[in-house]
């Protein structure tokens, strides 16, 4: 059956200025970022645009921000002559003040101007003085959703212009690992596709969209404004059938619950179509179309029933019935022929559907109502709270109930209201070409019930979020989130009773593994805790009157405030500059569209250490196997031997203190007190040159040693290999572009490039230094060019920590890294140019290979060829965070396939 993906979208932003059109070259948005990190499904995300005012004079810029309506913003600034101005959260109330005030005295005050299907759109605008520059920070929050099996994190970008610094940096970390990952999109197709690259280990992701300003004018939505098209994330994470993945941090709680591998409980579910009037033209006939297909997917041990209505009700079936061949074929020629005409009168349809599913019940089955509808009530009982009484009334909490409305002329609210107090939700199914295709995702979504009437528990547990959920759907995910008591994780325990398919069912752990992770973030898990508990405030004040819907209201404000979250009950307030207005930010409801209250215009590696033990002289009690992992030794391996008379020298560089095993002959490095990297390496004897005696013993030289990565398009592991120190090795050759860039390794071991040398057309020569500093040498004269360097030929950015170069159709991050004080360089490929005739390290293809045996030694398969390898790690240096990866160790002929000559250069 197939099966709805769930949509996190994240939104890039666009500017606009407010005033007459003006020629596009006296602005420059210079720099777009999208950067987004998702740890534990709760992804935060900054949006940085950076803005150039090439004007004579002062112009107003607009800033706007779309985000996902299930996003909170958090935080808001603006960078401009050196001053920060922050957006303040405040009550609604307070901000509602400073607008009307600003209003009365006919000044303009940013409110929010739209909504669209999946974002909430905000703006904001500043004055630039000519040849000034602003930089706007955006910050949101949001807990990803899992929908059948997959979360997607979805980004739009539609910056109205090409850039020439446009970026989209996200990194993903599940403690729980990663099931798998894919890119997809408008924007990962075509050309495009060779701008994005992605690195995925056992818990940990990084995907990166660099495309060059060409690119962003070629793709199938783009044009001469640039990007306008969607990159997806889609990935999953590892499950199981125990109680679940629980993190702890700081007296917080998150557990996510997801079993796996459950058997299927059979359904009852009616459909409740409403065919009035309204419905007429494209809708009836998106609405047929859906319901064939969903009525196509039913199980044949479901029962189900179909009623229409407008002002009367039409029944295909007065009562359920199984979802044989024959009763599906005669539903679907009912569903053909629904008509559109006439009054709408809900409350009676909603009635009679929650009377046939109550009329029928089956022991061990899950009731499910589904209410479509795209208008309010015209006939019978009109009065909304009254029609919510009597549904809920009738449901009796005994199934959920849930609404569809169909477009915007539909009252939301009161769809959303009937569905919370009946433990459904509302979903809004927008008049377009897909809305079929968004009928029959919502049903899928809903399709396999695993779990009713499921009750999470925590001994130990306070101040929880929802704990009681109706029904567990196949491909969904519980989160609950709340304080441990005390913060005594000992006295914390988990625990979800529930009815499966085939009876009660416990999931518990007498050792459950609750993972603590305050060396990582305590606040991470705190905000989602706040972040889920506001929602569900929200929820609850919805469904309430009076004085108990005001303590709810005034909970999830308190919490709002504390968290700086932008709500419904609360707004920002932008500061600006003196003299201008501040503007106002709200959250507005689901389908509230409001007048844009402004006219606007556009403008557009190394080895990573392992922990093993030391020698006497280290002060370590524990013994290193001769692995290299704590406690273990392999078999059929010579004794190791602890000496104390050896210190090595790395090529005439300084002398190291060492910790060394002696193992056939060979000797392998434990540890060193100031060994750059120190981890565990192995040199034959005939590496190894004996010096002068000194007063800690022998001076052994050995070969200063580098390690490089060939990573896998899966998640087998990747291939490694060393490359001497002081080698010139030749990252890439683009004869057709006379493009080469050439990088010297440095001296010490274990790090990365001491320099990085491209050579482009004219004989121009441009060095990337690890200070930060760029240099280009034109006709044999060098010169010292800063951090920026712009010409015809190349864009090279200097940042903190990395260089940024374009160069044609190649994209290239070259980042600085820094390790014991000494920094080095690694060079990234973001674009890989799209002629075939490249040679060089940075565009070696992805390893393929088979794995043969374990046992007694690991041996690979490679283009025919069996390989000896060992596992061994390397310090991915491709990556800003520099993880450790575990990898096939092998000589750097048997990874490359060819020698290792064929990658090196005798000179600049």
């Amino acid at each position: 059956m197939g099966r709805a993906l769930m949509q996190t979208t994240l939104f890039a932003l666009f500017l606009t200025l407010v005033t007459s059109s003006p020629n596009k070259d006296d602005w420059d948005i210079y720099s777009f970022h999208i950067n987004s990190t998702v740890t534990s499904r709760y992804a935060t995300t900054v949006i940085t645009s950076r803005v150039a005012n090439r004007m004579n004079e002062s112009k107003e810029v607009e800033f706007q921000v779309q985000i996902p309506k299930n996003a909170f913003i958090s935080k808001f600034r603006m960078f401009m002559d050196g001053q920060v101005y922050d957006g303040v959260v405040k009550t609604k109330e307070q901000a509602q003040q400073q607008y009307t005030a600003a209003v009365s005295r006919g000044q303009s005050a940013g409110l929010v101007s739209s909504v669209g299907r999946t974002l909430e759109e905000f703006k904001t605008s500043v004055t630039v003085a000519a040849h000034k520059k602003v930089t706007f920070e955006l910050t949101y929050e949001e807990l990803l959703k899992r929908r059948h099996g997959k979360y997607e994190l979805q980004i739009h970008a539609r910056p109205m212009q090409p850039v020439s610094d446009f970026k989209v940096d996200v990194y993903i970390d599940e403690k729980a690992g990663i099931s798998f990952l894919e890119v997809k999109g408008g924007l990962s197709t075509k050309a495009l596709a060779n701008a994005i690259t992605k690195t995925l280990t056992d818990k940990q992701a990084w995907v990166y969209f660099y495309p060059t300003e060409s690119q962003q004018k070629t793709c199938d939505s783009c044009g001469e404004q640039g990007m306008n098209g969607d990159l997806v994330i889609v990935y999953d994470v590892n499950r199981d059938i125990s109680v679940g993945d629980i993190k702890t941090s700081g007296g917080y709680f998150v557990h996510h619950f997801a079993p796996s591998s459950l058997p299927r409980i059979t359904k009852n579910v009616v459909f409740v179509i409403d065919q009035s009037g309204s419905m007429h033209g494209r809708k009836i006939q998106q609405t047929r179309t859906a319901l064939i297909h969903i009525l196509n997917d039913l199980n044949e041990d479901d029962f189900f029933g179909l009623i229409t209505f407008d002002g009367n009700i039409f029944h295909w079936k007065r009562e359920l019935v199984q979802a044989t061949k024959t009763n599906v074929n005669s539903a679907k020629t009912f569903a053909q022929n629904i008509p559109a005409s006439g009054y709408t009168d809900i409350n009676a349809a909603v009635l009679e559907g929650a009377r046939i599913l109550k009329a029928h019940p089956r022991e061990g089955s899950a009731s499910i109502l589904i209410l479509l509808t795209d208008g309010d009530p015209t006939s019978g009982e009109r009065n909304l709270e009254t029609i919510q009484s009597n549904v809920q009334k009738a449901i009796a909490g005994k199934f959920p109930l849930y609404c569809l409305g169909f477009g915007f002329d539909v009252n939301f609210e009161f769809l959303e209201k009937m569905s919370l107090q009946n433990n459904g939700v509302a979903r809004r199914i927008y008049e377009d070409s897909d809305a079929d295709l968004q009928l029959k995702g919502f049903y899928e979504e809903v399709a396999t019930p695993l779990l009713t009437n499921v009750t999470m528990m925590y001994t130990g547990g306070t101040n929880l979020t929802q704990t009681h959920f109706t029904q567990y759907y196949n491909g969904s995910e519980i989160v609950v989130a709340g304080q441990i008591t005390d913060n005594d994780i000992e006295t914390f325990t988990p625990e979800v009773i529930a009815i499966s398919g085939t009876g009660s069912v416990r999931f518990s752990d007498t050792n459950p593994t609750v993972e603590s992770t305050d060396t990582v973030s305590d606040s991470r898990l705190q905000r989602v805790w706040a972040y889920l508990t506001v929602k569900q405030l929200l929820d609850k004040a919805l469904q309430l009157s009076g004085p108990e819907k005001d303590r709810m209201r005034e909970e999830a404000l308190k919490l709002s405030l504390k968290y700086s979250f932008v709500t419904s009950l609360t707004s920002m307030v932008v500061t600006k500059p003196e003299g201008e207005n501040s503007d106002v930010l709200h959250k507005p409801k689901e389908g509230q569209v409001q007048p844009n209250p402004v006219a606007t215009s556009r403008i557009s590696g190394q080895m990573q250490p392992n922990p093993v033990a030391t020698s006497r002289n280290s002060g370590s009690s524990a013994r290193a196997g001769s692995d290299g992992r704590r406690g273990k030794k392999q078999k059929n391996q010579a004794r190791a031997h602890y000496d104390d008379s050896y210190i090595l020298r790395y090529s005439a560089g300084p002398v190291h203190k060492i910790t060394y095993d002696w193992i056939d002959g060979e000797m392998r490095v434990y540890s060193s007190s100031d060994w750059i990297g120190g981890h565990i390496r192995t040199y034959p004897s005939s590496d190894i040159t004996a010096g002068p005696a000194s007063p800690h013993g022998t001076v052994a030289t050995v070969p200063v040693l580098h390690r490089f990565l060939i990573k896998t398009e899966d998640q087998s592991l990747p291939l490694c290999f060393d490359v001497p120190g002081d080698t010139r090795l030749k990252l890439l050759h683009h004869p057709s572009e006379e493009l080469s860039v050439i990088g010297l390794l440095d001296s010490p071991p274990n790090t990365g490039f001491k320099l990085i040398v491209i050579h482009l057309k004219n004989s121009q020569v441009v060095e990337l230094c690890p200070d930060g500093l760029i240099k280009q040498q034109v006709q044999g004269v060098m010169h010292y060019t800063g951090q920026n360097l712009v010409s015809t030929d190349i864009t090279a950015i200097g940042r903190d920590k990395e260089f940024d170069v374009a160069i044609g159709d190649t994209r290239m991050v070259v980042l600085i890294h820094e390790v014991d004080g000494n920094k080095f360089l690694w060079p990234v490929l973001r674009q890989k140019p799209l002629d075939n005739n490249i040679d060089g390290i940075l565009v070696l293809k992805p390893a393929v290979y088979e794995e043969l045996q374990q046992s007694p030694s690991t041996k690979l398969k490679i283009r025919d060829q069996e390989i000896g390898v060992t596992r061994s790690s390397a310090v991915d240096y491709s990556i800003s965070a520099a993880p450790t990866l575990d990898c096939w160790f092998m000589s750097a002929e048997s990874a490359l396939q060819r020698r290792l000559d064929d990658f090196t250069v005798a000179k600049f």
